[in-house]
């Protein structure tokens, strides 16, 4: 009798844990997105950096500025990474806690709650640091002869 009650405990924590599951998956394509993107900005900002030296006046502004840029993308995309990694393992402690819980019998759902909603607030940070590298990198757009 104890034996059901356990594996009813644990498939009912199975259920409950299967929406944070979709968070992670959620948030490792947002990682891909966001790594993906700082890898191009890393090559970018390599690429001009070599060519950096052998250029004079104007062409040279201009591409200091640029690698200031690319410096500042870099910085919100990294603080991005950051905070969608943190968002990540927060629901990973929050998926098991859950499992702690049902196999221990006390309540978390304090502890469960807090984690997760810390997890969103990470994962609110990570996006609006996002969104403020796509605007920089919108705004830094140049298209055609300059």
């Amino acid at each position: 009798m104890q034996t059901d009650v356990r594996i009813e405990a644990i498939a009912h924590v199975i259920q409950l844990a299967i929406a944070p599951v979709f968070m992670l998956t959620g948030i490792a394509a947002l990682l891909g997105v966001l790594t993906n993107r700082l890898a191009r900005v890393i090559d970018r900002a390599r690429l001009l950096e070599g060519h950096l030296p052998d250029l004079t006046g104007e062409h040279k502004h201009v591409t200091s500025g640029d690698l200031r840029m690319l410096s500042r993308r870099a910085r919100h995309i990294n603080r991005a990474i950051g905070l969608c990694t943190m968002a990540a393992l927060l629901v990973c402690l929050l998926i098991a806690l859950l499992f702690v819980s049902a196999l221990r019998s006390f309540n978390a759902a304090q502890v469960v709650s807090t984690l997760f909603v810390a997890s969103m607030l990470c994962l609110i940070a990570g996006l609006v640091s996002f969104l403020r590298e796509v605007q920089l990198a919108t705004k830094s757009l140049r298209i055609g002869p300059h």
